[in-house]
């Protein structure tokens, strides 16, 4: 297995401030690589992402993209450098092999493009999957989940131009979070994440730090949570996959509130906050 690069890279600038340009100092500043997900031999899509949690992301795509049904459908897995990026190779159940290499299709995506492999319009706004994750959560949670994301994002604390997904769940608090600077990446990593240390999705909510469009809506219902809580805002599209997935869309979320727009039965009245942050 090979080590990925690390994912911060300290860059040489000079600082206009004031009036004046100041001496030359260093500045921490994401790394940016193309990975390219390999299936049996054959690339479906090369992404620029993060070089960090690179498993994860390859196991959260292949879900959230549709390629395998349950991370136990990935037979093996290997990350690989290639010098000018890094491969996922990875090798499938025998019957998902040849249903993928019928409609391989090699293409370079920009960072978290969120619709690689795909060759028609409707595959692009294809139903998302229905969700009945009967959990209920309060102000309290929603508000405490950011809180906690934010506090578990030490590479955008060093950064500040990276996007965070975590997942939280009332009584531990924040479970998990990923970063990338790719919003669609990040989201990935988690449900890659979740689904290699066999978390029950449905008992907690995830948590971004990004705008809600419908492709994030797509991959919050494969990872099966009732509740997508958001910084900012969603778009139409965004809002109507909610709808017709059964998702509960908290977003435009701030210290003073936020507002609620679809589903608005998963959030109830307040309870007195309980969490203890677990990060893994």
């Amino acid at each position: 297995m090979t080590t990925p690069p690390p994912p911060i890279v300290r860059i040489s600038r000079a600082v206009w401030r004031d009036g004046t340009l100041r001496e030359t100092s260093e500045r921490a500043t994401p790394a940016e690589t193309p990975i390219a997900l390999v299936y049996d031999g054959g690339t479906q899509a090369v992404m620029m992402a993060s070089p960090a949690d690179v498993e994860d992301f390859a196991v959260g795509f292949s879900l959230t993209e549709g390629i395998v049904g349950d991370a136990s459908e990935i037979e093996s897995l290997e990350i690989v450098d290639q010098g000018v990026g890094l491969e996922a190779r990875m090798w499938l159940a025998k019957d998902l092999g040849r249903s993928l290499s019928a409609r391989r299709r090699s293409l370079a995506g920009p960072t978290g493009c969120g619709l690689c492999g795909i060759d028609s319009l409707e595959q692009a706004v294809k139903p998302a999957r229905r969700v009945t994750a009967d959990a209920v959560f309060t102000a309290t949670d929603v508000h405490e989940a950011l809180e906690a994301l934010s506090r578990a994002q030490a590479l955008n604390f060093a950064t500040r131009a990276v996007h965070g997904a975590g997942f939280y769940r009332p009584g531990q608090g924040l479970v998990a979070a990923r970063e990338d600077v790719g919003r669609h990446n990040a989201l990935d990593k988690l449900a890659g994440h979740l689904a290699r240390s066999g978390e029950n999705a449905a008992t907690g909510f995830v948590a971004l730090t990004s705008r809600v469009s419908v492709e994030m809506i797509q991959k919050a219902s494969v990872i099966g949570v009732g509740l997508v809580v958001a910084v900012s805002a969603p778009t139409a599209l965004g809002v109507a996959m909610a709808e017709e997935a059964g998702i509960t869309l908290a977003a435009i979320a701030r210290g003073d509130g936020f507002e609620v727009f679809t589903h608005p039965h998963r959030i109830v009245a307040d309870r007195a906050p309980e969490s203890a942050v677990r990060l893994s």
